[in-house]
């Protein structure tokens, strides 16, 4: 059940491809998270509950499921990003009450530029704010050779020089086969994007990236300010590609701060 809000009155709620942990019926403001490449909508359960107060009581968490991830067998699971922001965009219908910010972190990031352009040619709300984290700005090339076609062995090698992929998925047999077919799809989501240039977006754009991260530097990051007709910031964190979880705290500080930003721009 949904109050006229539009926000979830049950402990959890979930609507097709959106989870809310935390279901806030007087929300001003919702948060969409995508995950990154084998991750799940889990990966921000405890987010809302580490943001200040003040950040809780206007927030809604929404944590977006990938189409055929998180143990969905009757959903296709897609190697491309077209299908998955085509599986994506009519869910956004049931949330289009509230303002909300986008926040992704590497294969995230992609799946949420290329959901607010689509947004926008459906001339859809879109969101009033992104926050990209871990991914170069989408009109740069990969200078990296890809990884999701290789032998499983060099697959398995090359996913442990990301750092994702827990040892204990890694070095189970049984677990990896399970999570392999993910992982690929993911990696191929990634690895066959083709930028098509379109005018850029008519919200603020803020950039998180690890100091550390050896897959994207700094000036790629920041290269995401040609895709902005408004602010642009960047932010650096301590730690590699996976920031997000070694500076957790800080992260989610950070995030706070632009979610208040977000707030008082809107009254």
């Amino acid at each position: 059940m949904r109050n006229k809000s539009g926000s979830a009155t049950a402990a959890t709620a979930s609507t097709s491809f959106v989870t809310i942990f935390k279901p806030n019926p007087g929300a001003r403001l919702r948060l969409f998270c995508f995950p990154f490449a084998g991750g799940s909508s889990a990966s921000f359960r405890s987010w809302i509950s580490e943001f200040p107060l003040e950040v809780q009581e206007i927030t809604e968490l929404c944590a977006v499921r990938l189409p055929g991830h998180e143990m969905r067998p009757n959903e296709t699971l897609a190697s491309h990003i077209d299908p998955i922001v085509r599986e994506l965009l009519p869910t956004w219908a049931a949330y289009g009450s509230l303002p909300f910010v986008f926040f992704g972190h590497s294969m995230g990031t992609l799946v949420s530029f290329e959901l607010a352009r689509e947004l926008r040619r459906w001339r859809m709300p879109g969101p009033v704010h992104m926050v990209v984290s871990g991914h170069r700005a989408p009109q740069l090339p990969d200078p990296r050779p890809g990884i999701h076609a290789l032998a499983d062995s060099e697959f398995l090698e090359a996913l442990r020089s990301y750092g994702g992929t827990p040892d204990a998925v890694l070095e189970n047999p049984e677990l990896i086969q399970l999570f392999m077919p993910v992982l690929r799809a993911d990696f191929s989501v990634c690895e066959t994007y083709k930028y098509r240039p379109e005018e850029p977006l008519d919200c603020p754009i803020t950039a998180f990236g690890g100091l550390d991260d050896p897959t994207v530097t700094p000036g790629e990051l920041a290269a995401w300010k040609a895709q902005t007709r408004q602010a642009f910031s960047l932010r650096m964190f301590p730690g590699d590609h996976f920031f997000l979880r070694s500076s957790q705290t800080l992260l989610l500080r950070m995030l706070a701060h632009e979610l208040k930003q977000v707030f008082r721009r809107l009254r």
